[in-house]
């Protein structure tokens, strides 16, 4: 990507809201560079740029509230005196961070999903390295007054999606979101253990009781954000980086959420991308477990209590899981059911005819006689003296 399109999306990130669909659409018209001069009234926009936008918002279920362009101009006209697209650049790099732009080698490409609502850029803090793709991601989200069970189960489960190789993606708030990124931490057995999205810029870990967490998940992991250095963490644009947490992950857990949880809007942006969703059950007395159940009643969300489930359901095909070492071979493996009955009626030191063994192991003659011969080849019985024993081997 050329420097004058990195400039202009670090500008564009200043000038629109998140989600702002006009903006974003403008960006898909024109590009970038285009955008910004429209946006900043360097570049008329004609009728003809007027009905594509109409035209596209209607196709994405974004023209709600679409008054006209001229309206979308006077809403960003305040913020054009501010943007200072090379002193944010500036501040990012001082912070050992970059800016990320769709095409860069290090783009996310999970975040294609959201459409239209892809963030024009993303401000990174963290070492520079390759993020996972959605498959290895799972996102773990909650309520900020977590329970000492919340904080317990949030543990286990980062601790050990952490270790199987999984990047935890969770919000950096108190509470869960806390507790994930610490256990993930905690767990990393791979480059990138958690990435946390900010509400507000990265120059500045919120919250501040949180800032030595975040500054260690900037020094193992990532933490992003699609508003500029400086930006305020508002109630809106924690809703809104919830698609990005949602988008990142291919499983978005809510492991705590109370009837009316900012965790639920996660997982309904998850449940909105085609991703699967993860709720832990808690007690039926817990307020804290209310939005959790909830998700369960109304069929949203699958029951998860473990991280082979949660990794189960990142990877359906299996792909994701560990090998499992499945021992090694036994003798008396394939066997059918009728020669397994009959083994097991075999006594291991002495002895017995077909006629006591059909008795014991409720077969006919005939399928003992068939059986012993069976066995008998795999090395599994011997024949001593007219009768027949379990040899050693079958143990």
């Amino acid at each position: 990507m050329t420097h004058d399109e990195r400039m202009a999306r670090a500008a564009l990130s200043r000038l629109f809201e998140p989600q702002d669909a006009v903006g974003l659409a403008l960006v898909r018209l024109v590009g970038a560079e285009d955008a910004l001069r429209v946006a900043t009234g360097q570049l008329p926009a004609g009728p003809g740029l007027e009905r594509e936008l109409t035209g596209m918002l209607e196709e994405n279920g974004a023209s709600g509230g679409w008054c006209g362009l001229g309206m979308a101009l006077k809403r960003w006209a305040p913020r054009v005196p501010d943007l200072a697209p090379a002193r944010d650049l500036a501040t990012v790099q001082r912070l050992g961070g970059r800016l990320l732009i769709p095409g860069d080698a290090l783009w996310p490409a999970q975040l294609a999903d959201l459409g239209l609502q892809e963030p024009v850029c993303l401000w990174w803090r963290g070492v520079e390295q390759e993020l996972p793709p959605a498959s290895k991601a799972v996102a773990l989200v909650g309520s900020r007054d977590s329970t000492a069970y919340g904080s317990a189960v949030t543990g286990d489960l980062a601790y050990a999606l952490a270790q199987r190789g999984f990047t935890v993606v969770s919000g950096g708030a108190y509470g869960i979101d806390a507790h994930a990124h610490r256990a993930a931490l905690a767990g990393a057995a791979g480059n990138l253990p958690t990435i946390a999205v900010m509400a507000g810029g990265v120059d500045r870990f919120y919250p501040a009781g949180n800032e030595d967490l975040l500054r260690a998940v900037a020094n193992q992991g990532a933490v992003l954000a699609e508003v500029p250095p400086g930006s305020a963490p508002t109630r809106y644009r924690f809703l809104q980086r919830n698609r990005i947490i949602a988008a990142l992950a291919a499983v978005t857990v809510v492991v705590e959420a109370r009837w009316r949880s900012g965790a639920l809007n996660t997982a309904h942006h998850a449940e909105s991308l085609g991703r699967a969703v993860g709720a832990v059950p808690g007690s039926v007395h817990s307020a804290n477990s209310a939005g959790c159940h909830r998700l369960l009643r109304e069929g949203g969300a699958v029951c998860v209590t473990d991280a082979g489930e949660i990794a189960e359901l990142a990877s359906p095909s299996g792909d994701g899981l560990p090998d499992v070492d499945p021992g090694p071979a036994l003798a008396q493996d394939g066997l059918t059911l009728e020669d397994l009955i009959l083994l097991d009626a075999l006594p291991l030191r002495t002895t017995s005819t077909v006629e006591k063994l059909a008795v014991v192991a409720g077969l006919s003659a005939e399928s003992v006689r068939a059986g012993l011969g069976r066995l008998g080849l795999l090395g599994l019985a011997e024949g001593v003296r007219g009768g027949w024993k379990r040899s050693t081997a079958a143990g």
